[in-house]
This record gives C-alpha cells, sequence and structure tokens, in this order.
C-alpha cells in the first residue's frame, strides 16, 4: 500500500489484531504460497510487472465480518489482471486455496471471538466510506511457522498515472 495507508492500516491491527498472531503488516494478499523453489522465477516475474505497469487503481469498498475477525474488502480489476499475470505463469504450481477465486482485503482482526468481531465491526461500519486504496507494490514472504520473513519487495514504476 501507499505510505500513509499503511500507517493506516498498520495502526489498525495493532489496535485490534490479537498481539501474538499480528506478525506481519497489513497487506492485501495476492497468493497464499508458491513452492520455494519457484522463488527466483517469482523475483523475476515481478520485477518485469512493477516495471511495466503503472500502480493499479483500487478502492476500499467495505467494512466486513470474517466471523471471528473484521477486514477491509478492496476493489481493483487492475490488481487481479496483475494477479491473473502471474497466476498465468505459474499455473498448475498453486494450493487448491490460490486456484480459488480472489477476494482482496486487508484484515485488520482475525481469530477472536465471534462477539468481539461483531463489536469491531458494529463500530467501524457506520463511520465507513468507501475511498480510494494507494497501491505501492508487489512483496513476496517467507513463512517460517509462525514469523514470516521478507523475500523481496518492489514497487510499481510502470506508466505512471
Amino acid at each position: 500500500m501507499g505510505a500513509a495507508d499503511q500507517r493506516h492500516f498498520d495502526a489498525l491491527r495493532r489496535a485490534y489484531f490479537p498481539p501474538h498472531r499480528n506478525r506481519l503488516s497489513a497487506h492485501i494478499t495476492l497468493f497464499h504460497q508458491l513452492p520455494p523453489s519457484a522463488l527466483d522465477e517469482l523475483r523475476r516475474l515481478i520485477g518485469r510487472i512493477v516495471a511495466d505497469t503503472p500502480p493499479p487503481a483500487a478502492t476500499l469498498r467495505e467494512v466486513y465480518s470474517l466471523g471471528r475477525g473484521v477486514a477491509f474488502r478492496v476493489d481493483s480489476r487492475e490488481l487481479i489482471a496483475i494477479r491473473t499475470r502471474i497466476a498465468d505463469h505459474f499455473a498448475g504450481m498453486f494450493t487448491a486455496q490460490d486456484r480459488g477465486v480472489p477476494r482482496l482485503h486487508i484484515t485488520i482482526q482475525n481469530k477472536v471471538a465471534p462477539a468481539a468481531a461483531r463489536a469491531l465491526l458494529a463500530e467501524l461500519a457506520p463511520g465507513f466510506l468507501p475511498r480510494p486504496l494507494a497501491i505501492a507494490g508487489l512483496a513476496a514472504h517467507h513463512y517460517r511457522g509462525g514469523p514470516w520473513e521478507p523475500a523481496f519487495a518492489h514497487s510499481f514504476r510502470g506508466g505512471r498515472r
């Protein structure tokens, strides 16, 4: 995300995500898992994508319930097109979870009691207004059994809007 949006959603995660589970900055997940052997190829592909692609337009559409958490829905045809480009390149390498239809979102609370999630949704939803969301780049992380380790991050630098 852009710097201001990143700060905003990181602050919400610090406020509402269970601290022992909050191991990543706020983010929009495009894929959950690729084989570690694909990392160098992914790094090269992402490098090409950010070089020839402007930052995708995106909108925060709504705040909604995850059942045991709360997230903000993200609408972005352009980010979905980038995801499709990556998926086409790595066809056949994805888990069932990543073969499904993507539902872009930013999770600010997860793995809490349903009552706590309902209370946060009731607090945030009335004041929510859809707005643009800045998308600054793409990144990948290694999962290390709990902690996450950054693998790489690249900013969009293709034809600016």
